[in-house]
């Protein structure tokens, strides 16, 4: 158990970092150029319009994917920033679920498990209340 544990953490990691990469502006710059240089030394040299055409959509695709990653962690950031701000000023709430962002999918999951458990309980709590009501 241990050793799926390492390796979920490890993971985890490997995919924040790369998260964060994409998304990073210098990354975006980065492709663009790369994107530009590869236009400028493909497209005009070739007289194909069909294969011209197909790189200019695969070149905007490549930076479209930078672009979405660098939207997607800002929304990430902010959702996680207020969720925090709530669960931080209500005072009966279960502060496991503040920086959910820094645990494991695993983790996330059981978190997920316990909170329907916890609706399960309070709907069947709810249900009996009403019963007795009706007697």
């Amino acid at each position: 158990m241990k050793i799926t544990l390492k390796i979920e953490r490890g993971f985890e990691s490997v995919t924040a970092l790369a998260t964060k990469i994409l998304g990073s502006s210098i990354t975006f710059s980065l492709a663009l150029c790369l994107v530009l240089y590869w236009w400028a030394t493909n497209l005009f040299t070739s007289n194909d319009s069909h294969q011209n055409i197909g790189d200019f959509i695969f070149g905007t695709t490549f930076l479209s994917l930078f672009l979405i990653q660098k939207s997607f962690n800002r929304y990430s950031a902010l959702i996680n920033l207020k969720l925090n701000e709530l669960v931080s000023s209500h005072q009966d709430a279960n502060n496991s679920v503040m920086n959910t962002h820094t645990k494991t999918e695993s983790e996330i999951t059981e978190l997920v498990k316990e909170y329907i458990e916890e609706e399960i309980v309070e709907i069947e709590n709810f249900i009996q209340e009403q019963q007795k009501k009706t007697i």
